[in-house]
Order: structure tokens, then sequence, then C-alpha cells
């Protein structure tokens, strides 16, 4: 028989409160970017509360950290539940902590209970799923399902030109596991919708059943440096106004196939004086769509805008994919975990697909997974004014916990 066991709502609330002055922001939100101070003090924590439940934790050569506490049949691979504790330069409290803490308290739930499961149950913290200082993102779980190598990892540079592996041996967060050489019986992330589709539809519980494909894009405009004064329109090679009209045709693109997205989210105009035309842009592109030949689609109509746009204005141009994760559907058993969690609590729901990246997206490669979704007012992400409610959350965790015991409980059959 599956225990009813209760997450505790305001031991939640009080746990994301506490981590979020770790990196918290004048503005309400968290910088804890991925392997700075501030992503080593909230590890720390991470360990040490974690120990005191009764766990053993692990960590890789890529810094991702796996807390295990065993079960009554250790033969059996555990079962995992975690997301990220990394955050944007200005993140909010809940993207990604929400899936660690949400975590974290269905352990404590079942350590409060004495309940002990059939197999081992683990927490896993994953580095760098940000891939705001070190692109791409998802960086260390596609280490660990074997996307990237080591060496790739390693080699990432910030904007600073500090390496991964620099960053992390600065933190003292490089383990002796080989990434990946820890298998699970299956993963289970808790997270934030990231959109506004669960509150406009006054929804509870997103049953999340896949990811949308992604690729990211880097691109770097030439033209030349001179005076504004002295240079006549006609003979200018302006490397912001070619920027410019390839952001226009990328949003043209998004705009153009149903269901896609398509951002410029980060330029860098060169010399970046008032009274310089500008000689270089470096700017980044990010493509999404649910279905992958729409998505090489709209990468052929990307590629295609920068001669059309660049030859005109006598600019060079090079552009490089950096990361392309393709679209991902969830295992159908744990979406039936997860619905059976849904309706032991009474929570209204929906199946849905992801529109932003998540570890899981790497994680379903190797081992069976799917995701949990909880409002988020007014769908803003990525921002210090992300916000959701003790309750949403306090739901997640608990539909995430009856989802963890339901599948717990099929595998001793």
């Amino acid at each position: 028989m599956i225990p009813n066991l209760q997450i505790d709502a305001a031991r939640l609330w009080d746990a994301l409160m506490e981590t979020a002055t770790i990196g918290g922001t004048a503005k309400g939100g968290i910088r804890r970017l991925t392997l700075s101070d501030e992503d080593r003090r909230v590890r720390d924590w991470f360990k040490a509360t974690c120990e005191g439940l009764g766990c053993t934790v692990h960590v890789d050569e890529v810094g991702n950290m796996f807390a295990v506490r065993p079960g009554r049949n250790n033969a059996l691979l555990p079962i995992a539940m975690g997301s990220h504790l990394d955050t944007q330069p200005t993140g909010g409290k809940f993207d990604g902590v929400l899936g660690v803490l949400g975590a974290i308290e269905a352990l404590r739930a079942m350590v409060a209970a004495g309940y002990e499961t059939n197999a081992p149950i683990a927490i896993a913290n994953w580095t760098n799923e940000e891939g705001s200082r070190f692109a791409p993102a998802m960086l260390a779980s596609g280490v660990y399902a074997g996307v990237f190598t080591p060496d790739y990892a390693w080699s990432r540079e910030d904007r600073d030109g500090v390496t991964f592996a620099d960053a992390l041996d600065a933190i003292g967060y490089r383990g002796i596991e080989k990434a990946g050489e820890r298998r699970f019986q299956a993963m289970f992330e808790l997270h934030i919708e990231q959109g506004p589709i669960l509150e406009d539809q006054n929804t509870m519980i997103g049953v999340v059943k896949g990811v949308q494909g992604m690729r990211w894009y880097e691109v770097t405009v030439s033209g030349q440096d001179a005076h504004t004064g002295a240079t006549p329109m006609y003979l200018r090679r302006n490397a912001l106004l070619g920027a410019a009209r390839m952001i226009d045709r990328i949003d043209a693109i998004g705009q153009a196939y149903p269901g896609a997205v398509a951002t410029v989210g980060l330029i860098e105009n060169r010399p970046n004086s008032r009274n310089v035309i500008p000689g270089e842009v470096f700017f980044t592109v990010d493509l999404r769509h649910p279905d992958e030949r729409e998505l090489h689609r709209m990468e052929l109509d990307f590629r295609a805008a920068l001669p059309e746009v660049m030859d005109p204005l006598t600019l060079a141009f090079e552009e490089r994919m950096i990361w392309n994760s393709p679209a991902v559907s969830f295992d159908a058993n744990l979406i039936d975990c997860v619905h059976a969690g849904v309706a032991k609590s009474g929570y209204t729901s929906r199946d849905m697909a992801s529109g932003a990246g998540h570890d899981a997206a790497y994680t379903a490669r190797v081992m069976p997974t799917v995701m949990i979704f909880v409002p988020c007012a007014g769908g803003i992400s990525h921002n210090e004014a992300e916000s959701t409610t003790r309750e949403e959350c306090a739901a997640g965790a608990q539909v995430l916990l009856n989802a963890v015991l339901e599948y717990d409980a099929r595998l001793s059959g």
C-alpha cells in the first residue's frame, strides 16, 4: 500500500527563502552564477542538508551532486529527483531551485514519517543548467548523458576567459566520480512553468510530456570602425546596422512558424563609443520549436538571411551553432505515475510540453524521465520578479512525492 505522506508547505517555503539569501539581489531575485562563490555556498548548504537526512553525497568530475538515501532493496538503482541551483545573472527565487528543494522536502516527509522506500532515493543538483556563465546550457547533465565530453565542458570559458575547469577547482567541487558512472532508475524534475499557460487556465499542475527542440548560434558581424562625423553614410560599414536588421529578421522567423520562438538575447557592440561607427557586433540566436522538421526550416531561413542582410551593407560575418538539443518525449510510465500523483492530491492538471530547456531533456536520453510544472506569476522567469506562491510550491512538491512513491510501489510489483 502506498503511504499517504504529506509535505510541509511552511518548511518548504522557509527553505526556499533561506537559500534565496545566498546570492540574493536588492530587487528580490538571486544572482548565483555557476561555479561562483555563491554557488559554492549553496552547494555546501545542499550537502549539509542532505547528509542531515541520512544521505551520502557524491560529486562527479563536472560538479554534478547526487545525494543518495538507502532503500529496503539497495540492489535496485535509486529513484532520482532534482534540478539545479545555479541562476541567471538577474534570476528569480524558484527557477531550478524549486526542483531541488521540492525534492529535499519530499525526502524530509519520508524521513519524518519513518518511511523507507523499496529503492534508494536520490536528489540531483546538476551543474550549469542555465548556461548564463558557461555556454551551452545544461552542460553537466549533457556530459552525464554523453552528449558532451568532460574535456569539452572543462574547456568552456566565461566572458572573462575563466575556464569551467578552473572555476570548478576554485570552489572545490570537482568530484572523483566519472560523469555518467552513477546510474538511476528514473528522474523526476519539478519546475516552475516559466510560461503563462497554467496561470491563464487556472490550473495547478502541468504534467510535462516532453521538451521542444532548441538550437543556439553565435554570430559575429564585421565592418569598419570610423568617425561618426567624418564618414558619409554611403561609405559606412556599420556592423550594428547589420546586426539590427538581422534581429528583425530573426523575430520574423519566430513569427512565421506556428509554435515557434526565435530570440536574440545577448549582444556586444564594439567599440561601443558614442562617436565611433561600430566595427564589430557579436550576438546570440536562440531558435526553438517542438517539431524538429520545422526547427530545421527555421535554421535554413536564419542562415539564408545572413548574406541577404550583410552583403548589401558590405559587411562580413561568421556564424556557428554552439548547441543543438533535439525535441524530447518523456517516459510514458513516469507520466502515468505523475497522473496518479495528481489524482491522489486532487489538484487540477493538464498535459503540456516544455517551452524551456531543462536537464531532463538530457537525462531522458539515458533513463526514464518526466517533469512536473507549477504556475509562475505572469509566466515571468529569468527575471528577479519571478514569483510563485507557497501553495503552488507545496502542490508541486506533493505531486512529486506522490509520483515517486507510486513509481517505487510499481517497482516492488
